[in-house]
């Protein structure tokens, strides 16, 4: 049985050698074996015929005019094609000097002439098996990493999963507890307006039927400016409406934003969604002490209702967001030693418009922007380029596999260092079953 019966195809062995007489031998020889062979006079040749078609192994003499033995090796080794490729140099030199040179290039075995045949056949295929078992290697690192992928897309999956319902319940039950009290607050506030205003008018007649006042009396009206107490409790009342007004606006926000009810598919208005994404993050675009208030520009397009996990959906808003206004934070914070005064307006833009059978949603910021080293790593899980303590590194792959796997849509990252970074994701309009 021949020795190149492996892998149910012969194996193709290039014999690089300036010496005809030699190309001959090994030709006939290793042909003999079952070996398919292609031969080269010299290293340009060879070189090319690696181009052509990528040897099995290579055989390669030393001394070769233009290009030696050791030169062809490092070219070889130099390129991603042929790297891999086992070189076994066969040399009339054989002194321990150039031994350690043909290893040190890259070689992996040497055979001194004058050589038998049998050697070189074993050894040629000692390598060829030695390959055989890398790739296989190979290929089981490469099913190992794959299963570490699932794994980790499974971690994140139910994490995500956990994370939702928590904070779903979490948001739905403070949502509640919020709604009561206020209720009975804004449902008290008519009833304390009527009698506000029965007192006043009861005030009022008094000044009518007794206008001249006691000192006692005259005393007290100035102490407490009564004037101004009687047009300002009427502002007091009416600013309390306001305050019960937006906290009730703020509790149906909460509500819309769990969504604790909604894990199917449904028509949802993605601008109501993403107002009251903004409304639970009014508190992070406010003015502090180190930058002023963050401006969201609404550039926003006409838009269908989409069939989508609206609960999910407003997930991937809360991470682009927030992530945005970390950004914001980095990029001022980089910039300790400019006044308060000379700071750009930081600013978030929001873009939506109708493509075709999609609709497209862009978040972009004016931070420091992104390298672009970073950004083919963004969406992989438990990557993050916060501080220890700022981020997990699952807000953008739980993003990703949202908008893509669960939604069949698309998430890209544009972005250059110093202009901001922009997230745009498209989501078709009607979802398969």
């Amino acid at each position: 049985m021949d020795l190149n019966q492996t892998n149910h195809h012969k194996r193709n062995i290039l014999v690089v050698d300036d010496t005809p007489d030699n190309l001959r031998l090994l030709s006939a020889m290793l042909t003999a074996q079952g070996f398919e062979v292609r031969k080269a006079l010299n290293g340009k040749m060879a070189l090319t015929a690696c181009k052509m078609v990528l040897p099995d192994v290579i055989l390669l003499d030393i001394n070769m005019p233009d290009m030696d033995g050791y030169q062809v090796c490092q070219q070889l080794k130099a390129n991603e094609k042929t790297c891999e490729v086992p070189v076994i140099f066969i040399s009339a030199l054989d002194d321990v000097v150039d031994k350690v040179k043909a290893f040190d290039v890259g070689g992996v075995d040497y055979i001194a002439k004058p050589f038998h045949g049998a050697e070189v056949v074993l050894r040629i295929q000692n390598q060829i098996n030695l390959r055989m078992l890398q790739v296989k290697l190979q290929e089981k690192n490469l099913l190992l990493q794959q299963a570490i992928d699932g794994l980790k897309a499974s971690q994140v999956q139910q994490i995500q999963n956990e994370k939702m319902v928590a904070l779903g319940q979490l948001v739905a039950g403070l949502a509640h507890e919020i709604n009561n009290p206020i209720s009975f607050i804004y449902g008290n506030l008519q009833y304390a307006g009527e009698y506000v205003n029965d007192l006043i008018n009861l005030i009022e007649a008094y000044q009518q039927e007794y206008p001249k006042a006691t000192p006692k009396i005259q005393q007290i009206a100035k102490d407490i400016d009564l004037n101004f107490m009687i047009k300002d409790l009427q502002n007091l009342i009416g600013a309390m409406y306001r305050g019960s007004d937006r906290i009730q606006e703020i509790v149906l926000a909460l509500q819309h934003f769990s969504r604790h009810d909604e894990a199917e598919m449904k028509q949802v208005n993605i601008h109501e969604d993403m107002e009251n994404t903004l409304v639970m993050l009014q508190h992070r675009l406010r003015e502090t002490a180190d930058r002023p208030a963050i401006v969201v520009v609404k550039d926003y397009g006409k838009l269908p209702l989409i069939t989508c996990y609206a609960s999910e959906l407003n997930q991937v808003f809360m991470h682009l967001l927030n992530n945005a206004i970390d950004a914001i934070e980095e990029g001022v914070g980089k910039q300790f030693s400019t006044p308060y005064s000379l700071l750009p307006t930081p600013q978030i833009r929001i873009h939506t418009e109708v493509t075709l059978n999609t609709i497209k949603i862009a978040i972009a910021d004016n931070g420091p922007g992104i390298e672009e080293s970073l950004r083919s790593r963004l969406f992989d899980p438990f990557f993050t380029t916060k501080p220890v303590g700022k981020g997990s590194g699952l807000g953008l792959s739980i993003s990703y596999q949202i908008i893509v796997q669960k939604h069949r849509g698309n998430i890209t990252c544009t972005s250059s260092v110093g202009q901001g970074a922009e997230f745009a994701m498209e989501i078709p309009i009607e979802q398969e079953p």
